[in-house]
């Protein structure tokens, strides 16, 4: 065979596989593609178990104001309830946290801090704890004495009094003067505060000029993101613990960055090891038979270091390597790459019936078969 026609046929084998992998992968553009799913009765009993009769006069039950589902790319699931509907900017309230972990990951592509860096760097403030660094903050486990409590114990909680008593006027400040209860690195304290102070540190990160525009520029509109809106405290910092808004729409394309590694299209938009970094668990969560596993700024299905029981996993019927953002009265972003899957769920669940464990169950059976498990 004639070696020039050999390696031209080579050639151009090389490129039809490479364009049919193209082909195959899908990714939203202004819209996203859509490909509904047919009902079925594992769609019904999806169904059934989000969406049960609401009486929005009483607090009680599940309220599931939107349920969304991308499988590979595709839109397959959408549903709105109450007053949410498919362009509402929904509060996200702690799915926040996640999405500033994703801010985060593009100043830290672009060189601007280290998570050995101490927060005091960036957040002079935090002069009264030097050893905190940005790794520590990332984990909550700043060592600060801080008390997660919402409305069921105001009168004990940090992150009531920063949300909204006397520390909302500058809220990273509120959190550095916290006392400490234990060394930086070495214990799990989940902390809106934290959160914040990592907000503060972005600031001093990229610049006073970028700061207000950067979750725009760096995040947002790369992927297409329209109807975003973050508040800020009164010191024009990002409340990054609470207070991003956004469709169910534009949230899942943060879904789906997550499930490809970061990658959108052709863009590496987060660096591989800063999403491996958020899928780590914290290495000193040891506490067996928890309910939650610590990544960085994000929540997984793993196992806590030293438990060897898959029952004890958080969502036992969901695979291995699903994680989530998780908010205040059930907002949702899972993301379970083994099964292609991104699912989005808004809601004002009251009462503690809801159980992450039970929908993901659910939506595995619904998009993608018994192979998810």
């Amino acid at each position: 065979m004639n070696p020039r026609f050999f390696q031209r046929v080579c050639v151009v084998l090389v490129l039809g596989l490479g364009a049919q992998s193209a082909l195959a992968e899908v990714w939203p553009g202004e819209q996203w593609p859509s490909a509904p799913a047919a009902q079925t009765p594992a769609l019904k009993a999806l169904e059934d178990y989000a969406f049960p009769a609401r009486d929005d006069s009483t607090r009680k039950g599940i309220r599931t104001d939107a349920l969304l589902v991308i499988h590979d790319g595709q839109l397959v699931y959408e549903r709105y309830a109450g007053v949410t509907k498919v362009n509402t900017p929904h509060l996200t309230w702690s799915v926040s946290k996640s999405i500033l972990a994703s801010v985060l990951g593009v100043a830290f592509s672009e060189g601007r801090f280290q998570l050995t860096d101490p927060a005091m760097k960036f957040y002079p403030p935090l002069k009264s704890h030097p050893d905190i660094r940005i790794g520590d903050l990332m984990y909550w486990a700043s060592g600060l004495d801080w008390q997660e409590d919402y409305e069921y114990a105001p009168l004990n909680s940090s992150v009531v009094a920063m949300l909204y008593t006397r520390g909302r006027g500058d809220m990273a400040q509120f959190t550095s003067e916290h006392g400490t209860a234990s060394a930086p690195g070495t214990a799990y304290r989940y902390s809106s505060g934290d959160s914040n102070l990592l907000s503060a540190a972005l600031k001093n990160m990229v610049g006073d000029k970028a700061y207000p525009d950067y979750p725009w520029t760096a995040l947002f509109e790369p992927l297409g993101i329209r109807s975003a809106v973050w508040e800020t405290d009164p010191t024009g910092t990002f409340v990054g613990s609470s207070y991003a808004y956004m469709t169910a729409r534009d949230l899942a394309r943060i879904g789906l960055l997550m499930q490809r590694g970061g990658r959108w299209q052709n863009r590496q938009l987060l660096p591989k090891a800063w999403v491996d970094f958020n899928l780590t668990p914290f290495a000193h969560h040891q506490a067996k038979g928890v309910n939650e596993v610590p990544g960085a700024q994000w929540w997984l299905n793993r196992l806590p270091v030293g438990e060897s029981d898959v029952s004890n996993r958080p969502w036992p019927d969901a695979p291995t390597d699903a994680f989530a953002a998780l908010g205040h009265w059930g907002q949702a972003l899972y993301v379970i790459p083994s099964a292609k899957l991104v699912i989005v769920r808004y809601a004002d669940d009251r009462d503690g019936s809801y159980s992450h464990d039970q929908l993901l169950q659910r939506a595995l059976a619904a998009f993608a078969g018994e192979g998810a498990q």
